[in-house]
């Protein structure tokens, strides 16, 4: 499991999102961006800083 936390790109947003692909993460994060943070426009700049910022995490049993 990997989990993205908007928070470490966007301080003081207590957004996350869980999931096994990186992929579906990456398109959570960027409507995540585009609907509460007014991003309009998602730049390969912005995907990397997503991409950097992706943990393992441990599954929950």
């Amino acid at each position: 499991m990997k989990e993205f936390q908007c928070g470490s790109l966007v301080p003081g947003c207590d957004w996350h999102t869980r999931h096994q692909e990186e992929a579906e993460i990456i398109r959570r994060a960027a409507e995540h961006l585009r609907e509460t943070h007014g991003e309009t426009l998602i730049r390969e700049t912005m995907i990397e800083a997503i991409r950097s910022r992706i943990e393992k995490v441990r599954d929950a049993a």
